[in-house]
């Protein structure tokens, strides 16, 4: 069985312009879920640091209190292309890691559309039995996060122009 969840959707708009959004406009998009949170203090603001400059770079969640904790390091920052993270959870241990990749690509055809694909795979690292994974069985589990997944990329549609709201 994969270990992955693969969603995707079409926006109205340019590949560089969807990533932008994507990247810098997460604060505004993201909608936390509490059975698919990053540490036990509860839902932060989601925030990219990264340097357009060069590489590297970290995905963040800051708390109310200002305590931030790193969901995980950037591992490609192609603007209009693809970025991806790793990604975990303050209960993971060291081994256990996943990865998210998100892709931006042109619609043949269609002037400004383009199809945002996201990958997160590397679940098996983390066992039934942990507490992140509910003790869901692999295809429940997998199941659930693509619905939260889902319900994410519907929040970062209606950013765009002509969007239901």
């Amino acid at each position: 069985m994969s270990s992955r969840v693969l969603v995707s959707l079409r926006v109205a708009v340019s590949a560089r312009h969807a990533f932008d959004v994507f990247t810098r406009d997460i604060a505004a998009w993201w909608r936390p879920n509490g059975l698919f949170q990053f540490t036990p203090q509860g839902a932060g603001v989601l925030s990219f640091e990264h340097s357009d400059g060069g590489g590297g770079g970290r995905l963040i969640e800051t708390q109310p209190d200002g305590a931030v904790f790193e969901v995980g390091r950037i591992t490609a920052w192609e603007p209009g292309v693809r970025v991806a993270f790793d990604w975990r959870q303050a209960s993971f241990a060291a081994d256990q890691l996943t990865h998210v990749e998100v892709r931006f690509e042109a619609v043949e055809g269609e002037t400004a559309e383009t199809r945002v694909t996201v990958e997160h795979r590397g679940w098996d690292s983390v066992p039934q039995e942990h507490v992140a994974r509910h003790h869901f069985p692999d295809r429940v589990y997998l199941q659930r996060h693509a619905e939260w997944w889902q319900t994410l990329l519907a929040s970062y549609h209606t950013r765009f122009p002509g969007a239901d709201q």
